[in-house]
């Protein structure tokens, strides 16, 4: 009996935990959420750095391709995408960046999710990035949203190294995942 009442405890004390664990709102950046955006990119030291100026335009001119995730009025994930002129079938996702406190929630899917809700991403029907070969957060990421969406997802060495980044960089493969119904971008929420 005693047994019996400690895992009851323990399944209470488990919803309690679940019921006060603090809210993620995902919403579309304003342009006040510029620098706010640029210190949460400056604290993952893995990727690549943007200018405030650039975070600044993405939160305003680009706002409709991009979302932000917030918990206890902090932004704690971050996407950055726009649709290509020539391409206004595909949504090209720039950076994705999740705050160390936030990771292992989904949360970079449920921000790609977010972003292809919405009505500028009506006709969309593929999803781009680029990778470098190393970046195994972004390789699983891109995969799981892929296998989600029952779309098949290609790779081919983009910008390269030596031609592309004059030995600076990495190269960076183009990820090209699609096409995929627009409807069945639900499935990267759950």
């Amino acid at each position: 009996m005693i047994y019996g009442n400690t895992v009851l405890y323990d399944a209470d004390a488990l919803r309690r935990s679940a019921a006060s664990a603090p809210t993620v709102r995902l919403r579309a950046p304003r342009g006040t959420d510029g620098a706010e955006v640029w210190s949460l990119i400056q604290s993952q030291p893995s990727l690549d750095d943007n200018s405030l100026y650039c975070n600044l335009l993405q939160s305003t001119h680009f706002a409709d391709t991009c979302a932000l995730a917030e918990q206890d009025d902090r932004i704690v994930g971050w996407v950055s995408g726009y649709i290509p002129p020539k391409d206004p079938d595909t949504l090209f996702i720039w950076q994705v960046c999740v705050d160390a406190a936030a990771q292992g929630q989904g949360l970079g899917r449920k921000l790609i999710a977010d972003v292809l809700s919405r009505p500028a991403c009506r006709h969309v029907t593929m999803l781009e990035c680029t990778i470098t070969e190393d970046n195994e957060a972004s390789w699983a990421l891109f995969s799981s949203i892929a296998r989600r969406l029952g779309a098949q997802l290609r790779q081919v060495e983009h910008f390269s190294h030596d031609e592309h980044f004059a030995g600076r960089h990495d190269s960076e493969f183009a990820v090209r995942i699609g096409p995929f119904d627009p409807e069945s971008f639900t499935r990267l929420t759950g």
